[in-house]
């Protein structure tokens, strides 16, 4: 494949720099939980359900917990003594808890070791859970092989997942690899997850764990019918990103939008908050086998896709790094970039290489989410697919991982069926026409694209380098990203952090940070 002459000295730099901005977020993690987090702890441990009311019930443990004033400890070893008093397993004791009939209080028959010996039971029947996607994954891609890069990302977003399951299928027999179910508008600022299967969502379909099961059932018959594996991906950013990597984790999930930086530019989601999730969110998906995708593609909707290139390209190091400390491999880092320069500008589309060449160089091994041009699309639908399949020519020759279709009605309503054929007859199209153009040409070491991308990385390391000075969060607090300002102690959910007591006890997340399956 052609490449960009970079300086590997450079590159090993900015590297170095973003890891060492991701440890001092690092730091702060260790210390401090959060009720999503302490949440994710009791669905890996087997609570899951509703009450009467309709609250999820390990909503209902931590808060019963938060009131007796104990949460700071961890919910792990109130709940293991809460099933020894009670003698039921984990979904009764919950429902014994919430309904007062059993409660945190001391009981002289439980003794510490008792307590630690239950934790641990519960602990590595988490893992087990973990253990068998993974196994469960690896059965199906045997039988059905992974298709070849870029893989074809198609989006369904009905509200309605039986509607969305159909759309779904359909888009596979006209090429699609992979399915993203859009969430319900704003449910990223939910801090609770919802129940059971849903028929009405506003602008895509609500993430629950019974809509997963639903849709990876169909693609894996979609997928057995076509001879190759579809891969299944949802949302996990938000208050419940931990929560929604557990329930994804369970029905074997390939992918989740997981990423603290969106939540906290687009969402107005409290950094520390987010940060805490996004780490235990990640140790999952690390066990689970799902590939996170990043948002920096987002970056370029509110700030000049030249001028601010190079934040994307920090972003992206700082979640690579961030990734690696929760132990995820690159080939489980789907970083996000975009095809979103201004068509009007002249030699736009060497940009475009430049970028989507130093995106690839800069993280060979991992599955790059190249995104398709939204921004300047209108309602000339033979405008948006012409610059479509620019886009697609692009991402075929720079070897991109993750290809989101593009839609040529994008800027007209959400698409229909027919609009998902043009795009993957568009996609298919390039794809074949132009399969080994990236290993036919070469990059002239002193041309546009060349320069363009050196240019680039020089930013991306200036700007590292004020990020490392000052801290990740304070760079946010000052607009660094996105031309979007969030205070530290602001935003939705900072009343859900706390610091941790020095007997803190969380033994599912200890045995997921040191076993993890890919060291």
């Amino acid at each position: 494949m052609a490449t960009i002459p970079l300086d590997q000295n450079q590159i090993e730099r900015v590297k170095a720099i973003a890891l060492e901005i991701a440890e001092s977020v690092q730091e702060y993690i260790v210390n401090y939980s959060s009720d999503s987090v302490e949440r994710t702890v009791l669905r890996l441990y087997g609570v899951d359900g509703v009450n009467e009311d309709g609250t999820p019930l390990p909503n209902r443990v931590v808060e019963k917990a938060r009131e007796a004033g104990i949460l700071e400890h961890g919910i792990s070893p109130w709940f293991a003594k809460a099933m020894l008093i009670s003698g039921r397993d984990e979904q009764v004791t919950a429902e014994l808890l919430e309904q007062d009939q059993v409660d945190f209080s001391f009981d002289k028959n439980v003794t510490p070791a008792d307590i630690h010996q239950k934790e641990g039971e519960l602990a590595n029947k988490a893992m087990e859970v973990l253990k068998a996607t993974n196994s469960a994954k690896r059965e199906k891609r045997e039988k059905t092989p992974l298709p070849p890069n870029p893989w074809r990302y198609i989006i369904v977003a009905t509200g309605n997942i039986y509607e969305d399951r159909t759309q779904a299928k359909s888009a596979v027999f006209s090429g699609a690899d992979i399915i993203a179910v859009i969430r319900s508008t704003a449910q990223s600022l939910l801090d609770y997850v919802p129940y059971g299967p849903t028929t009405e969502g506003f602008g895509g379909t609500y993430a629950t764990q019974a809509n997963f099961r639903i849709m990876r059932d169909a693609l894996d018959e979609a997928g057995l019918e076509q001879g190759r594996y579809i891969r299944l991906v949802n949302y996990s950013s938000g208050l419940c990103m931990a929560e929604i990597a557990a329930c994804a984790a369970f029905e074997d999930l390939d992918m989740l939008l997981n990423d603290s930086m969106y939540g906290i530019l687009f969402r107005d989601i409290n950094m520390k908050r987010t940060f805490i999730d996004q780490y235990l969110s990640r140790l999952i998906c690390a066990h689970a086998d799902i590939i996170i995708n990043t948002g920096e593609d987002n970056y370029l909707t509110t700030s000049d896709a030249v001028e601010a290139a190079h934040t994307v390209t920090a972003s992206q190091l700082i979640n690579e790094a961030m990734a690696l400390k929760a132990g995820l491999p690159a080939r489980l880092m789907g970083l996000g970039h975009a095809f979103e320069i201004n068509p009007k500008i002249e030699n736009a589309f060497l940009y475009e290489l430049a970028h989507a060449q130093l995106a690839r160089q800069l993280f060979p091994d991992a599955p790059l989410k190249y995104m398709p041009p939204t921004k300047y699309k209108s309602t000339d639908i033979f405008h948006a697919h012409c610059l479509d399949t620019m886009f697609n020519l692009a991402s075929v020759t720079t070897d991109q991982g993750i290809h989101l279709a593009g839609i040529l009605t994008e800027a007209n309503h959400t698409p229909l069926m027919q609009d998902r054929f043009q795009s993957l007859g568009n996609i298919n199209y390039v794809f074949n026409v132009a399969k080994d153009l990236g290993d036919e040409i070469e990059f002239k070491q002193d041309g546009f694209i060349a320069k363009r991308a050196q240019t680039v990385l020089d930013e991306t390391e200036a700007f590292l380098n004020r990020i490392r000075e000052k801290g990740l969060m304070e760079s946010i607090t000052e607009g660094g990203f996105a031309g979007i300002s969030r205070p530290i102690d602001g935003g939705k959910g900072h009343g859900g952090v706390f610091a941790k007591s020095s007997d803190y006890s969380n033994p599912v997340m200890q045995l997921l940070e040191n076993n993890n399956p890919n060291k």
